[in-house]
């Protein structure tokens, strides 16, 4: 392929993952939730809780944010599919999701981006177990906003999720948030 192929290949990557930004998390349609957060949100708060997990964890929070950036960008063409789907479904692995994906990228791209799915779906390291926290944590804080607006079923969703925490950071913030509303963290400019 030549330079500008593998240019096009790369953008294309890159506007693929501009779909993320409208697609919704399908899970939150069970519980309820008319209008909930997109893939790309959900990505964002992921890789930033990361970051923060990592810190309290001493892990390496640019790996970690790194791998919660990219944990979900298969969706673009499988889909949010929720836990209660997967019991009927049979979906492709996210690295083979991933390779298509990158197929025409830059070699270094696709490189790149295969091994950070790669090792988030494979990895034992102390960053993949903070990453994978790190998705469930933003959704136990996500279930809390979706409480705090009226969504009663997501009590559920936050109960089984904070459950599956492994990483004593995670733990202690998920508990941290569940003593807190949405609107606390305004207290440090209001005082």
């Amino acid at each position: 392929m030549t330079d500008d192929q593998y240019a096009k290949g790369s953008a294309g990557y890159l506007l693929e993952m501009g779909a993320l930004k409208r697609a919704k998390r399908s899970g939150w349609w069970i519980a309820g939730v008319k209008d909930p957060e997109t893939i790309a949100e959900h990505s964002f708060r992921t890789a930033v809780i990361g970051a923060v997990l990592a810190m309290m964890e001493g892990a390496d929070p640019a790996k970690v944010a790194l791998l919660c950036t990219f944990h979900d960008t298969q969706e673009t063409r499988v889909g949010d599919i929720p836990w209660i789907g997967r019991r009927y479904l049979t979906a492709a692995k996210n690295e083979a999701v991933t390779a298509d994906q990158v197929s025409d990228a830059h070699p270094a791209v696709a490189a790149g981006v295969q091994a950070i799915v790669d090792e988030y779906e494979n990895g034992d390291s102390v960053e993949v177990l903070v990453a994978h926290d790190a998705d469930k944590l933003e959704c136990v804080i996500q279930g809390l906003e979706y409480l705090e607006q009226g969504y009663s079923n997501a009590r559920e969703w936050v109960d089984s999720t904070r459950a599956k925490l492994k990483t004593p950071s995670a733990i202690a913030l998920a508990d941290a948030a569940q003593g807190m509303t949405s609107a606390d963290w305004q207290r440090t400019y209001l005082r």
